[in-house]
């Protein structure tokens, strides 16, 4: 039977820790994915505008098999360097490959656009490599959701963006499976002006408010002026389109099922459709959509095709709800009006 983790958090997955640091005078932030043990991952990039580090090694055909921690981060460009904090941290417990004497921890990192968000951003030296130590410290197995760690400074279409993360776990197989998102999108996440969500179909309980169906036709018209949606004739792709740049949705599934990297790649590019299932539009040319995929492999279980394409289906509804969840859960800062004021009971 499969049911939300006990958590309802990417760490319901056995090996998997989340933590996160963040400057609310910056309105910025990281969050790392530290893997107790080395595991298995893989990228899938579809995006237009992406901005990552040490994702070429993640291709099925590259030497490395196993990395330690992802890192997502905002400060767009900047943020890359929360990799460098993460690798210390790493280093001063020992982990990473063996090179001679010296242990090279592996640390993919993706960011998002968070630089034109009223934050005080005229640093001397940019932030992040303290944020991503001080997150990776944090790492724990319960995490703050909403304006946390990368999604404290992010926005979605019309609302404020967020941290958002779900699980489901088959309690007779004991198969695990969770997402982690950090969603600062150029599309929408919500149905038109409605507050229902378009990852609605897929909630589990109340995770991101328990809303009746839609009471009619989706209206695909919402403008953001002043904090307040109205029916102007504004369709949600230009909605956002006064700030082309500040795009991207970033995420991490995880499982633990033994893949190889192949295997792996495979479930970040099934887990992609999450987010088609929760944001609209997705993918386009001013985000920098990238999902990671990771297997601990603490189940043990041989998956066959059919198993792995069940996989990849649940990976992809555990991240639609992530993005509802990080939505729902995120509270309104500087000019982003959160959903729970918009909509919030």
């Amino acid at each position: 039977m499969l049911q939300p983790g006990p958590r309802n958090l990417i760490t319901d997955v056995d090996g998997i820790l989340v933590g996160n640091a963040d400057d609310h005078r910056v309105r910025s932030g990281t969050t790392v994915v530290l893997c107790e043990q080395p595991a298995c991952a893989a990228v899938d990039v579809r995006g237009g505008a992406p901005g990552t580090r040490e994702t070429d090694l993640l291709d099925p055909v590259c030497r490395v098999d196993a990395i330690d921690a992802i890192a997502l981060s905002g400060g767009s460009a900047f943020g890359l360097s929360a990799a460098d904090g993460v690798m210390k941290w790493l280093r001063e417990h020992g982990r990473g490959i063996p090179v001679g004497p010296i242990a090279v921890p592996i640390v993919p990192t993706a960011i998002l656009f968070d630089l034109l968000n009223g934050g005080d951003k005229d640093w001397a030296w940019p932030p992040y490599r303290e944020l991503g130590h001080a997150a990776t410290a944090a790492a724990s197995k319960d995490f703050a959701l909403g304006n946390a760690g990368a999604g404290l400074g992010a926005k979605a279409g019309n609302l404020k963006g967020g941290l958002g993360s779900a699980s489901a776990v088959d309690v007779q197989s004991g198969l695990q499976v969770g997402a982690l998102v950090a969603v600062n999108a150029r599309g929408f996440t919500t149905m038109g002006d409605l507050p229902q969500f378009w990852a609605w179909a897929l909630e589990q309980g109340s995770e991101f408010g328990g809303l009746p169906p839609p009471p009619r036709g989706l209206e695909l018209r919402v403008s953001h002026r002043r904090g307040e949606l109205t029916h102007d004739d504004v369709r949600p792709a230009e909605a956002a389109a006064d700030d082309p740049r500040g795009n991207t949705t970033i995420a991490v599934v995880a499982t633990n099922a033994r893949l190889d990297k192949a295997t792996c790649r495979r479930l970040a590019v099934m887990a992609q459709d999450g987010l088609a299932r929760a944001i609209r539009p997705v993918h386009t040319p001013q985000d920098g959509d990238s999902v990671f995929a990771l297997a601990t492999g603490q189940l043990g279980q041989t998956m066959d095709p059919l198993m792995i394409a069940e996989l990849g289906t649940l990976a992809a509804d555990c991240l639609a709800r992530a993005v509802a969840r990080a939505i729902y859960h995120a509270r309104t800062l500087g000019g982003f009006p959160s959903w729970q004021e918009m909509f919030g009971r």
